[in-house]
C-alpha cells in the first residue's frame, strides 16, 4: 500500500526520507537509497563516492568532506575540474549566486566564467595557478594521481576535503586529471612530474579486494563512474550500488546506463542491493547525508 507523505512541525529529514520509502517515483527511489547507503555504513562496508558534474562549484563541498571524516566514504572519485574548484574554494575564492539570463560575452569582458547559475572569477584561477605551480614544480618522479592529490591536499587548509583525504590518507583518484585547468598546470609546470594512470588501476584494483563487503555511490556518471565499476570486472562484483542521476538509459550514455545493466558486466553481484534515483544530485545528496547523521552513524 503506498504511504500518504504526513510532514509535520519539527520533522527530522530521516523520518521524511523513512516516508518516502513507501511511496513512489521517485521518493521511493530516495528513501531506498538512504536505507541502502545506511546499511553500507552499518556492515562496515568499503565504500566508494564517484562525482561527475560541478559538484563543488553548486556548493556541495562540505557534503563531500564530512561523508569522508564521518567514514562515509573510503575512496573518492573525481574529475580534474572539481578538484581544481576544490582548490579554488580551499583559496578563499568563493563561488558566487549567478543567473543563466545573462550576457555571456558581457561576463567574459569581466573576467567572469559561468557555469549555469554559477560565477566564479577568472582571479580564482590564477590564484589556483599560483598554487598547484609551487607544488608541481617541486615534484619529481613517478605519482598516480591519488598520490599526486595528497601532495596538493597537505598544502592545503584543514577546510578542504584534500586535506582530509591526505590526513585519512583516503585514495582521490582523479582518472581525467587531463581534461582540466588542472591538467593544463601539470603541463606547464610538471615538468619533472609523470602521472601514471597505471597506479590508479593498481590501486584501485587492491581496495576492490577488501576482504569486506563493498559499496559505490555514483553521483552524475561519467568517467568517475566507469573508472570505479569496471574494476570490478576482475574483482566480485559490487555488493551495494546508489546512483543518483538526470540521465536516461534509452539513449545509451553511460552516465544514464542502470545498475542493472551493470550486472550484466558481472560489476554488481547477483544479488546486490541497488537503486537508481533520478534527480539532480544537489538534492538528493544533502538529504541523504542528513539522513546518516540523524541515523547516528558516526565513526
Amino acid at each position: 500500500m503506498i504511504r500518504e507523505i504526513d510532514v509535520k512541525e519539527g520533522q527530522k529529514i530521516s523520518e521524511l526520507l523513512e516516508q518516502f520509502k513507501d511511496s513512489a517515483f521517485n521518493a521511493r527511489r530516495l528513501g531506498e537509497a538512504a536505507e541502502i547507503f545506511k546499511e553500507m555504513v552499518e556492515k562496515n562496508s568499503f565504500i566508494f563516492l564517484t562525482l561527475a558534474g560541478a559538484i563543488v562549484p553548486a556548493g556541495m563541498r562540505k557534503i563531500i568532506s564530512g561523508m569522508l571524516e564521518r567514514g562515509f566514504a573510503h575512496a573518492l572519485v573525481t574529475t580534474g575540474a572539481n578538484v581544481t574548484h576544490e582548490i579554488a574554494e580551499a583559496l578563499g575564492f568563493k563561488h558566487q549566486k549567478g543567473s543563466e539570463r545573462v550576457d555571456d560575452v558581457e561576463l567574459s569582458r569581466k573576467n567572469v566564467n559561468r557555469i549555469y547559475d554559477v560565477f566564479v572569477s577568472n582571479e580564482a584561477f590564477e590564484k589556483v595557478e599560483e598554487f598547484t605551480s609551487r607544488i608541481f614544480e617541486n615534484l619529481s618522479g613517478t605519482y598516480g594521481s591519488y598520490e599526486l592529490m595528497w601532495e596538493i591536499g597537505k598544502n592545503l587548509p584543514e577546510n578542504s576535503f584534500l586535506r582530509i583525504a591526505y590526513e585519512k590518507k583516503t585514495p582521490v583518484f582523479v582518472p581525467t586529471i587531463h581534461d582540466s585547468i588542472l591538467g593544463l598546470h601539470l603541463y606547464i609546470y610538471g615538468k619533472d612530474l609523470i602521472v601514471d594512470l597505471k597506479k590508479d588501476i593498481g590501486k584501485i584494483l587492491d581496495l576492490c579486494f577488501e576482504k569486506k563487503p563493498i559499496g559505490v555511490c555514483i553521483i552524475g556518471g561519467g568517467v568517475p563512474k566507469n573508472f570505479t565499476l569496471q574494476a570490478m570486472l576482475l574483482g566480485e562484483g559490487f555488493d551495494y550500488a546508489i546512483q543518483i542521476t538526470t540521465d536516461s538509459p534509452q539513449f545509451g550514455g553511460l552516465s544514464g546506463a542502470t545498475l542493472e545493466e551493470a550486472k550484466s558486466w558481472c560489476k554488481l553481484k547477483e544479488n546486490a542491493k541497488a537503486v537508481t534515483v533520478y534527480c539532480d544530485a544537489t538534492i538528493a545528496l544533502p538529504l541523504i547525508y542528513s539522513y546518516l547523521l540523524d541515523s547516528k552513524l558516526l565513526k
